[in-house]
């Protein structure tokens, strides 16, 4: 599957230091894992995480769910040697925490060689670079790390994420116009689902992919926002019915519920299709 017709509705972290928690993930219902070696991983445990993390993804049974592994910064002691480490383990792809510029991902690059490039978009000066970052050859997809950016940005918390728009923004229009993914940062208060859907459903509307998760609590909630639901769908199958009975009587455009559609709403109709499609491929496998 197309990684920009794939479903990236929920993209879980998980430790990669803890075998028990990179064995649970194996049955979660998430569309990607983020395999960390950096923040969630203590000083003292950098160096084996890498062996731990190598031997959970080498026995698999990660089903097709996109196995991403987020490495220390190469301005780190432990850096380089991750993204080395990375190119012998049965990884989909390496992301790069704080990413200034296309010169970061070219430094990866150099050492993880054809594997595909994610970046983490986590700081001002990511985002003033955000178009030419989501343009890097081997970038594939773009992760908001919303924490370390409001931090940096010294903005307070909302629940609108007004203070964060701005960045979010540049990175959705970067991410859309250079044809890569882009998944949403994280919720922290993983215990509250109200407060989640409703930053879901922001993000989902803005036109992010999924959502960064924290904990296994909040799968379902995302995976619910980030889907077509029913009535999308149902909408999108009697649009495409009625423009294409309108185009075999020779009209332009046809009517459905009152609302006029074009060939534009019809391309985002198939759209709506495919992605649900991909969706019930994905839990069938």
């Amino acid at each position: 599957m197309d990684h920009r017709a794939r479903p990236y509705r929920s993209v879980l972290y998980i430790p990669g230091s803890k075998p028990r928690a990179l064995d649970k993930a194996r049955g979660l219902p998430v569309d990607a894992i983020i395999f960390d070696l950096e923040d969630a991983v203590s000083l003292e445990e950098k160096v084996n995480a890498r062996a731990t993390l190598k031997e959970a993804l080498a026995q698999g049974g990660y089903g097709n769910r996109v196995k991403i592994v987020r490495i220390n910064g190469l301005d780190t002691e432990w850096g380089a040697d991750d993204a080395a480490a990375v190119t012998q383990m049965d990884a989909d792809a390496v992301l790069l925490p704080k990413v200034d510029s296309p010169a970061d991902l070219d430094a990866l690059a150099a050492i993880t060689g054809d594997l595909p490039i994610w970046a983490m978009m986590e700081t001002p000066r990511g985002m003033l670079n955000a178009d030419a970052i989501a343009a890097h050859p081997k970038l594939q997809g773009m992760v908001m790390g919303t924490n370390d950016l409001a931090k940096e940005l010294q903005t307070r918390f909302r629940a609108d994420r007004v203070p964060l728009l701005t960045s979010l923004g540049l990175c959705l229009l970067a991410a859309k116009a250079n044809g890569v993914v882009i998944v949403d940062g994280v919720y922290n208060a993983f215990k509250d689902d109200e407060g989640l859907k409703v930053e879901c459903d922001q993000g989902r509307d803005m036109g992010f992919d999924g959502k960064t998760l924290i904990h296994p609590a909040q799968v379902e909630v995302t995976n619910t926002a980030f889907a077509p639901s029913e009535a999308e769908v149902d909408l999108a199958r009697r649009q495409i019915a009625a423009f294409e009975e309108a185009e075999a009587a020779g009209q332009g455009v046809a009517v459905v519920d009152g609302k006029i559609v074009e060939n534009l709403h019809v391309a985002t109709a198939r759209e709506i299709l495919a992605k649900a499609d991909a969706i019930e491929t994905m839990a069938a496998g």
